[in-house]
C-alpha cells in the first residue's frame, strides 16, 4: 500500500457526536482532541511525513461564545500537551492561520511549541487555527504587494512558486489526500490553493469515532485512484 506523503484532515463532527450521546458539545471537542493525539501517533508510525488538520476556522468565531471560550481553553491545554509529546516522538509543530486574533498567552504558547520542535522531522504537524484559505490568500497577496513596491520581487511574471511562498504553508508540499469526517462534502474554506490536485475522501463517521480502521479505508481508496496532473500521471 502506498502511503500518502501529506494528509490533510477536516476534523468535523465533534459537537454532533456529543449531542447524539446526550452530552454537551464541549465533551465532543475534548474527546476529539484526545483522538487527534492518538491519530497523530498512528499516522506517524505509518510513514506519513506531513499532517495538516483544520482545528478552528475564521468563521468559527460566529459560534456561541461559550463554545468558543471552551475551544480556546482546550487549545491552551492541547498545545502544551502536544509540545511535550512532540519533543519525544520527533514531531515538528507549525500553526497556520492568523494567530494575531488569538489571546496573547495562546500566541506565546504557539511560538514556544514551534521553537521547541523546529528541528524535529519525523512528522511535520500543521494545525490550522483561526485559519481561512481566502484570508490566507489575501494576507499573502498583501505581503507580496508590499515586497513588490519595495522592489524585492523579480521583474516580470509572478509564478506559482513565488505566490505559494507567501502562503502560510510555504515550504510544505501540497496534500496528497484530504479527509473530511462526519458526512459533509465541502471544503469550508480549507487550503483552497493547496488542494488543487489532492484526492478527496469524505466519510460519515464523526471525528471522535475516526480511528486507524477508517484511516486505512481512506488510504485504500486513495491507492485505487489514478492520480493525474493534467495529462501526466503522478
Amino acid at each position: 500500500m502506498k502511503i500518502p506523503n501529506h494528509i490533510a484532515i477536516i476534523l468535523d463532527g465533534n459537537g454532533r457526536w456529543a449531542k447524539a450521546k446526550g452530552m454537551p458539545r464541549s465533551y465532543g471537542h475534548v474527546v476529539g482532541c484526545d483522538n487527534l493525539d492518538k491519530m497523530c501517533t498512528i499516522i506517524s508510525e505509518m510513514g506519513v511525513k506531513y499532517l495538516t488538520v483544520y482545528a478552528f476556522s475564521t468563521e468559527n468565531w460566529k459560534r456561541n461564545q461559550a463554545e468558543v471560550q471552551v475551544l480556546m481553553n482546550l487549545f491552551r491545554r492541547y498545545l502544551k500537551r502536544c509540545e511535550r509529546s512532540a519533543r519525544k516522538n520527533g514531531t515538528r509543530i507549525k500553526v497556520i492561520g492568523d494567530i494575531s486574533a488569538l489571546d496573547p498567552d495562546i500566541q506565546e504558547r504557539i511560538r514556544w511549541a514551534e521553537e521547541m520542535t523546529k528541528d524535529n522531522d519525523r512528522l511535520h504537524f500543521q494545525i490550522a487555527l483561526n485559519y481561512g484559505s481566502r484570508d490566507e490568500i489575501l494576507r499573502g497577496m498583501t505581503r507580496m504587494a508590499e515586497d513588490a513596491r519595495a522592489g524585492l520581487l523579480p521583474e516580470g511574471k509572478i509564478t506559482e512558486d513565488i505566490f505559494a511562498s507567501y502562503l502560510d504553508t510555504a515550504g510544505i508540499p501540497d496534500p496528497d489526500l484530504m479527509i473530511r469526517t462526519s458526512g459533509e462534502m465541502r471544503l469550508s474554506n480549507f487550503l483552497l490553493w493547496q488542494l488543487a490536485y489532492t484526492e478527496f475522501y469524505f466519510v460519515d463517521v464523526p471525528w471522535p469515532d475516526f480511528h486507524k480502521e477508517q484511516l486505512l479505508d481512506a488510504i485504500e481508496v486513495y491507492n485505487g485512484r489514478d492520480r493525474r496532473f493534467g495529462n501526466a500521471k503522478s
